[in-house]
């Protein structure tokens, strides 16, 4: 297995580490989690893991690009990993209540439904490049889930209303996004998804 699917693979893994730190105790009350209270240690960490393994996805790419070493078993695995890692990190906020559902449920699904699409496309033998909207998507998400993660740190230490309000337009724009790019890459495949 070359390097690039090895750092996949330490993505998929460090999928649950990240759930176990955002819900487990370590020596925290669990109760004091919100928008108004300032992150717990173990919430930290999940945050750190998190971003670290979100870095992955692009470096284990421009490794295989560079090296010219893409394989079958990367192509899988990477769109798998990203998925894990991004629902891992989305149910734990809404177990949390950090997250609404619904939120959770639109990101998950437009992540899944392109999976599916990327899955026909290479039993037809072709493959489906990242879009630049999809890439966007992806920092956003990246980057509005490591702020609820962290109780939409440094926002989270001034007043309630500032604090929801960042989080509602964080929220927001993520959703939006994911939406957007969801509807794009359908209509851009559409000869995909009609052909089954």
């Amino acid at each position: 297995m070359n390097l690039a699917n090895q750092i996949t693979l330490v993505r998929i893994f460090l999928a649950p580490v990240v759930m176990i730190f955002l819900l487990g105790k370590f020596g925290m009350d669990k109760v004091s989690i919100g928008l108004n209270h300032p992150p717990t240690l173990g919430q930290v960490i999940a945050t750190l893991v998190f971003v670290i393994a979100a870095i992955t996805d692009g470096l284990d790419g421009y490794i295989a690009r560079r090296n010219r070493i893409v394989t079958k078993l990367g192509k899988l695995l990477d769109p798998l990993a990203d998925k894990l890692l991004i629902t891992a990190a989305l149910i734990s906020l809404v177990d949390m209540h950090l997250l609404a559902a619904w939120v959770a449920i639109v990101i998950i699904s437009r992540e899944f439904a392109v999976t599916g699409i990327r899955l026909i496309a290479a039993v037809e033998g072709r493959l489906i490049a990242a879009s630049t909207l999809g890439k966007v998507k992806t920092i956003v998400q990246i980057l509005a889930i490591a702020s609820s993660m962290l109780n939409n740190f440094p926002f989270a230490y001034l007043s309630e209303p500032l604090a929801n309000l960042f989080a509602g337009i964080v929220t927001w724009i993520a959703v939006l996004i994911t939406i957007w790019s969801g509807l794009d890459y359908f209509y851009k495949n559409r000869s995909i998804v009609f052909s089954v």
